[in-house]
């Protein structure tokens, strides 16, 4: 029998999943990753830092997104895999770089399900005082008992078939979109315009701004957008459904959020911002008073509730429970199935491949929900996770521009349903702006992120050496990477957004930095990708079933 060519392009392939999602459960896959926690948290926390120009903010992080969106929805249409953003990085530079990637990928969606848990205890304590400490801005004892239920819910609901998981998300986002919606129309009708002007527009300058896209929550609460990718192996019509589901659901999910930040401000009660915005944040010492707190433990619905809509405090509450439970729902679907495409890479051990009847990757959601605990145990608040998030996510999303460059020159006639527009100038910016939401994180979220990446090297290198069949590593295709890691560390480090860092690098020539900085590595790493035989001979070999192991049992 004649051997294929490894010129021919193939696409790859996953085995036992099904292909049950259509259009509108992809879309909501990406939509209701979106509408989570973040949109009941991260208004309040953007004017905290930024003052009214956390508007701004939105439209920055909005912009940034948006460019990462275009490069997913080219990549999800070409090569429609599960746990594609684990994926992507490994076909265009080899197992080196793809490791990496794929861990950050991982990484990341094990993170969302905790933090999810973490808002719903925090709405909740105001029925359930024993939830949450307004003081500590931490889960109680009770409330951490309580997360690990809610986790262990979110594992036994994806046992379901992919189709009826879809089902059931498809449902819960429908509301997730109304309520936000129904607040935004509401809280119009409590307007107050002189807010905008309280301390003037940026009273706490660039720094301020920048500091509220990493930190008080505001790229968080547009992340998500790619989660149709992870379910690649699982859409319809993926070349038709997968562009529309990333790009449409990302659109909703930012005007939804800009028009949140707008009303949250105008409708604030002016004796609330006797202290400027500032003052809407408790004290770190010392007692918070008693409209601050309720506003810090649920700014919407406390918003309703000051304004005597006692009705839409209580919807309010309600979704507070539904968005972020629908939210880790779907994340904890997809970490399964990055851990999916992670053990079709063999990065990870083949076991995490195995699926049951109902085509779910049992093995790799089990470890989700394992991995998902002990994140509970060195971050007990929901800020305290979300930079970490952040960070682990931007860093997946840097890859993807990379990625992309890669393959339009080595396959450039690979279908695409989708191309981004103007890609020789829109691929590098957006590889710079990923930089920058990197950077704005601050040093003491990079450094630990840091640690969780050189834990993950040494457990994936462990069971890589183990494993005779692993992928070949291609150091010279990824020599850039470390640069990159490390660099970007020592110049956190140095730089404006800390704690922990030095200031030495003055505001402005840091940014400056980031860009140069990032340029060099995009072309690096273009000019050090795969030779289109490489590259393809990776393709095709995920396009057959040979990387599956023996005898995986059906449960």
């Amino acid at each position: 029998m004649a051997t294929q060519s490894v010129t021919t392009p193939q696409k790859p392939t996953d085995i036992g999943l099904k292909r049950d999602v259509g259009l509108i459960g992809a879309l909501w896959a990406s939509e209701g990753s979106i509408i989570g926690s973040g949109w009941l948290f991260g208004a309040l926390g953007a004017i905290q830092l930024a003052g009214t120009a956390g508007i701004i903010s939105w439209v920055i992080t909005g912009v940034i997104f948006s460019m990462l969106a275009l490069v997913y929805a080219e990549l999800g249409g070409m090569y429609p895999v599960a746990g594609g953003t684990a994926r992507f990085q490994h076909y265009a530079f080899g197992s080196v770089a793809g490791v990496s990637f794929g861990f950050f990928s991982w990484l990341q969606a094990a993170a969302v399900a905790p933090v999810e848990c973490y808002s719903v205890m925090r709405y909740g304590s105001y029925y359930w005082h024993g939830l949450y400490s307004s003081t500590s801005g931490n889960v109680t004892g009770l409330g951490f008992v309580m997360t690990i239920i809610l986790m262990a819910i979110f594992t036994a609901l994806n046992f379901l078939a992919v189709k009826w998981l879809a089902y059931t998300n498809s449902g819960l986002t429908w509301w997730k979109v109304a309520v936000p919606l129904l607040a935004i129309i509401v809280l119009f009708t409590k307007f107050h315009s002189s807010n905008f002007g309280v301390g003037g527009f940026m009273p706490y300058g660039w720094h301020g701004v920048f500091s509220a896209i990493s930190v008080a929550g505001v790229a968080f609460a547009l992340l998500g957008f790619e989660q149709a990718d992870q379910l690649a192996g699982e859409i319809k019509n993926p070349q038709r459904n997968l562009p529309a589901a990333i790009l449409g659901g990302f659109l909703i999910g930012t005007l939804i959020y800009i028009l949140l930040q707008v009303v949250f401000i105008g409708a604030l009660s002016p004796s609330l911002l006797t202290h400027g915005f500032a003052g809407l944040a408790c004290p770190a010492t010392g007692t918070c008073a008693t409209n601050i707190s309720i506003l810090n433990g649920g700014p919407f619905a406390a918003l309703a509730g000051f304004a005597a809509l006692g009705w839409l405090a209580i919807i309010l509450r309600l979704d507070a429970f539904i968005s972020p439970f629908g939210t880790g729902l779907i994340y904890q679907t997809s970490t399964s199935r990055v851990g999916y495409g992670l053990g079709r890479t063999r990065y990870y051990p083949p076991i995490f491949t195995w699926t049951d009847k109902r085509g779910v990757p049992w093995f790799s959601l089990i470890v989700a929900f394992v991995v998902g605990l002990a994140f509970l145990l060195p971050f007990p608040s929901w800020h305290s996770l979300i930079s970490l998030i952040t960070s682990a996510t931007v860093l997946m999303y840097a890859g993807a521009p990379l990625s992309m460059a890669a393959f339009r020159s080595q396959v450039p006639e690979a279908e695409r349903p989708y191309r981004m527009p103007l890609t020789p100038v829109l691929g590098p910016v957006a590889f710079i702006a990923a930089g920058f939401v990197i950077y704005w994180s601050g040093f003491e979220t990079i450094w630990k992120l840091g640690i969780a990446l050189i834990i993950g090297y040494v457990l994936i290198g462990i069971w890589m050496v183990y494993d005779k069949q692993r992928p070949p590593l291609e150091w010279k295709s990824a020599f850039w990477l470390p640069v990159y890691l490390i660099g970007m560390g020592i110049v956190s480090w140095q730089g404006q957004f800390g704690p922990n860092n030095t200031n030495r690098i003055p505001a402005g020539i840091d940014l400056l930095i980031i860009a140069a900085f990032s340029l060099v590595i995009y072309y690096w790493a273009y000019y050090s990708r795969l030779s289109r035989e490489e590259m393809l001979k990776i393709v095709n070999e995920q396009s057959t079933t040979q990387l599956d192991p023996p005898g995986a049992p059906a449960i």
